[in-house]
């Protein structure tokens, strides 16, 4: 790689390494928190939902003008505006109960996640831009960091709430991410554009495009279901203490980290069989989420070695659907008569965190209702069911669209006048 490539590389690597980490922070200890604030459980879910909304909203809006207000600006304020909201947040124990916490809470987290939102908007649309020839094997690459400040960001959060009490947490790690700022302003080149007239709806006018985006939902609604539900189900039916369930929750995370890089690789060697690589990963999310209950008519007795092996193999089948579709849908956006350029890259990754904050709010409002209606095992049973949709769905259009007999005739039509008149009539 080049130093430019370099540079860039470690740049997208500490913005997705410091955001998740603030971004995972909350989940130890924030809940109850609030509860002693004076916030219901329905509200702290829908201080937490908030986040997912405003991301949909900040990522279409700020995917479609990234040229106009500039990728560098975009990431670097975006990491500004989370590191303030990050250490605001840590201040909220001093604020009166009632309607004035909980008013700030839903005011710093939806400015939070538009922060949130600029930053991994341009990171997506950065590293294509600079990697264009790799962008799976990027992605994937960057995949770890993420992975690691999910992973991280619990323990430490916890840690420091129980050594120091509640502001310390937030205090620290926002700003540690405040502090990349200047390394990014430093480190990250400019990137210079003009407008596009593309539009999103016109990305959805292509169904290939829709059904993919239709995986990415169940995928981000599937990791919203468990975040939401996993831990209590794992207190309650296999009467596991909260260490053990952050460890039950690297099962699901570690495979993830772990295949990434490989699977970019693969996806980029081997652009053919990205569509498989949807499919078959989408079949095994399902399977994953079948079992993972497992299933009511199945009929399998409950196990702990069960459910950690079918974490296992969600996150495996998760990394080996989500990583081909950016660069999918960025091919298919150019093969529809796109501008290659950053303005296009900008509209795919806002449609990809548009999507994918669609499913996280959907998937613990519609598992955690189901849940509570019926049960976990009905709740994954039917996250397990929309993965299988969804992975049948792109079956059946790659197949379709694979046949020599579509395309014959379709050639034959375009051929002109001149060239089916015989050369020596």
């Amino acid at each position: 790689m080049t130093r430019y490539q370099i540079l860039t590389l470690i740049s997208m690597a500490s913005v997705n390494f410091s955001s998740m980490i603030c971004y995972s922070i909350l989940g130890p200890f924030f809940p109850s928190e609030a509860l002693k604030k004076g916030a219901s459980q329905t509200v702290v879910g829908l201080i937490f939902g908030c986040y997912a909304l405003c991301n949909l909203v900040g990522s279409l809006v700020l995917g479609k003008y990234i040229v106009q207000i500039g990728a560098k600006f975009m990431l670097v304020s975006g990491l500004f505006v989370s590191s303030v909201c990050t250490i605001l947040f840590g201040l909220l124990d001093r604020v009166p109960e009632g309607a004035p916490f909980i008013s700030l809470c839903f005011i710093i987290r939806s400015v939070d996640a538009v922060g949130f939102s600029a930053a991994m908007t341009s990171t997506f649309a950065v590293s294509a831009k600079v990697f264009p020839n790799n962008i799976a094997t990027v992605l994937g690459s960057l995949e770890i960091f993420t992975g690691l400040g999910l992973i991280l960001g619990p323990p430490i959060g916890g840690w420091l709430y129980q050594s120091f009490g509640y502001e310390v947490p937030f205090l620290a790690l926002g700003c540690f991410l405040f502090l990349m700022v200047p390394f990014n302003i430093y480190v990250l080149p400019s990137f210079a554009a003009d407008p596009t007239k593309d539009s999103f709806f016109r990305l959805f006018t292509h169904l290939k495009i829709v059904l993919i985006c239709f995986a990415i939902f169940t995928l981000s609604s599937g990791l919203g279901f468990l975040d939401a539900t996993l831990s209590i189900y794992a207190l309650d039916k296999f009467k596991l203490t909260s260490g053990y369930v952050g460890l039950l929750l690297l099962g699901l995370s570690l495979p993830y980290c772990l295949s990434s890089p490989l699977l970019g690789i693969i996806s980029d060697r081997f652009p053919s069989i990205r569509p498989w690589l949807m499919v078959i990963g989408g079949l095994s999310t399902a399977t994953g989420f079948f079992f993972l209950g497992p299933m009511p008519i199945l009929q399998i007795e409950r196990q702990l070695w069960l459910l950690v092996l079918m974490l296992t193999v969600i996150g495996f089948s998760l990394s080996m659907t989500i990583i081909p579709t950016f660069p999918e849908i960025l091919n298919c956006a150019y093969e529809y008569g796109f501008e290659d350029g950053l303005s296009t890259l900008g509209l795919v990754s806002g449609l990809f965190g548009a999507v994918w904050s669609i499913g996280m709010f959907c998937g613990p409002t519609l598992g955690g209702f189901i849940t509570q209606q019926l049960s976990f095992e009905w709740a994954a049973s039917v996250q397990g069911g929309l993965a299988f949709l969804a992975a049948f769905f792109l079956g059946v259009y790659f197949l379709y669209q694979g046949s020599p007999l579509k395309r014959a005739p379709l050639d034959r039509r375009k051929m002109s006048s001149d060239e089916c008149t015989n050369l020596l009539s």
